[in-house]
């Protein structure tokens, strides 16, 4: 199981024996409510079970000792606070009846979860999003200074993002929310696909068209590789503020609290820690997916190579998501924003981002693009060069001052002109004010 440190309570609770063993408890008896409405077991009976059937942790891990065999121990355990009428107890059904039903019945709970989550982060994002939508600041390709864009659309990018996660999530987690009660290699031989509807019904999961002695493990592949991607989303998204904290950028920061501390030798240290956290979890649950897929492979109609692999990938991967996506959800809240150091980061470059505008502009006044092209590169090159100013460049040169007037340059380095179509993207986004 994830460490303490990466858990938040209500997600440990779904994931603790105590609440596992009580989904296994909640699907028997619904196996014994469906019998009773199908006529099988008497109302007295369910009724005995209804309010008699219970368990304690300690006592289900004590006789497995003695079992060998999990479902045996916990069902003997139950049938120990139970008169005649646990004859009742896991009739008709087998183990993974009971163990793959009840894991749909805790992906729910855990799915719960995780749904509030992303509609937090959404909701943080979108409103950064459109604080700093008009926020000026250099856009970048392979970390190299490009043309200008705005805080406000890289935030937009990540809003995207989530509703696409959001979208998938909700596909993935139907597909796990789902029961089987068909018994040992899934023909029904021993219980009714009636009984099954009845337990799905009454556990608010959907009854799988067809399994085997198992629900089909591609649901469960799809289901991890989609927390998968949530996480990527964040990872992607941290790594963004990473680069953006760095000390030759700093143009945001992560919250800095007081008496916090960034180093235990360099007292100046204000380090992104917390995206490297969920940076370093994304790792972990992106691993999880090889695990998922190779658990799609089982003999025939069972075998249980997955089972102990899915002790650990579905308790961790819901666990450590939801924390990085509220810890994410924290870290955008609370983020510091300098906009004055994005806008004066403009300049870093001597005027070079603007050189494809004067490009265009030369192009417009019939010269081929390979020319202008041609024309404005070695300009660039001496600016890279010589720290030298790029419109001072362009203003001494004869092929320049032949085709741009002053007002064409003015034009051409004003960065308001990259921005004009912001609400229009916006609009696009669904971040219209």
């Amino acid at each position: 199981m994830v460490i303490k440190r990466y858990q938040r309570p209500d997600m440990a609770r779904i994931w603790s024996d105590q609440n596992k063993y009580q989904a296994w408890l909640d699907v028997e008896i619904a196996v014994d409510q469906a019998w009773n409405k199908l006529g099988v077991i008497p109302d007295a009976d369910l009724q005995k079970i209804e309010a008699n059937a219970h368990f304690e942790v300690a006592d289900i891990l004590a006789m497995e000792k003695i079992t060998k065999h999990d479902v045996v121990a916990f069902t003997r355990t139950v049938s120990k606070s139970l008169g005649p009428e646990k004859k009742w107890i896991h009739y008709g059904v087998t183990s993974t009846d009971v163990v793959d039903t009840a894991y749909g019945y805790l992906l729910k709970q855990a799915n719960a979860i995780l749904r509030q989550d992303l509609k937090e982060l959404a909701a943080t994002v979108a409103n950064k999003a459109r604080q700093y939508k008009d926020t000026v600041m250099i856009g970048r390709t392979h970390g190299v200074h490009a043309e200008p864009t705005t805080f406000g659309l890289v935030l937009a990018n990540w809003y995207s993002e989530i509703k696409r996660d959001q979208e998938r999530f909700e596909h993935a987690a139907a597909g796990v929310e789902a029961g089987k009660i068909s018994g040992a290699v899934g023909t029904f031989a021993n219980i009714s696909p009636q009984a099954e509807a009845l337990v799905c019904e009454k556990l608010q999961l959907r009854s799988q068209e067809i399994s085997t002695q198992v629900l089909p493990r591609d649901l469960h592949a799809e289901y991890i590789m989609t927390l998968a991607l949530i996480a990527a989303s964040v990872e992607r998204f941290a790594l963004e503020i990473r680069h953006l904290q760095r000390t030759e950028v700093r143009e945001v920061e992560e919250f800095f609290a007081p008496g916090q501390k960034g180093s235990s030798a360099m007292p100046h240290k204000r380090n992104p820690i917390g995206s490297e956290n969920v940076t370093g979890l994304a790792r972990v649950i992106k691993g999880h997916v090889f695990t998922a897929l190779e658990n799609i492979e089982l003999w025939h109609e069972r075998d249980i190579s997955h089972s102990s692999a899915e002790r650990i990938i579905l308790p961790d991967t819901t666990e450590i998501l939801d924390y990085m996506l509220h810890r994410f959800t924290k870290i955008v809240q609370n983020l510091t924003v300098f906009p004055q150091k994005m806008e004066a980061d403009l300049q870093i470059t001597h005027g070079l981002i603007y050189s494809q505008r004067v490009m265009l502009k030369l192009i417009k006044t019939g010269l081929s693009r390979e020319t202008a092209y041609d024309i404005v590169q070695p300009l660039t090159a001496q600016v890279w060069e010589q720290k030298c100013d790029f419109r001072q460049l362009l203003e001494a040169d004869p092929q320049i001052q032949q085709h741009l007037s002053k007002s064409d340059l003015d034009d051409a380095f004003d960065y308001h002109w990259h921005l004009r179509h912001v609400d229009e993207i916006f609009q696009r986004v669904g971040l219209s004010s």
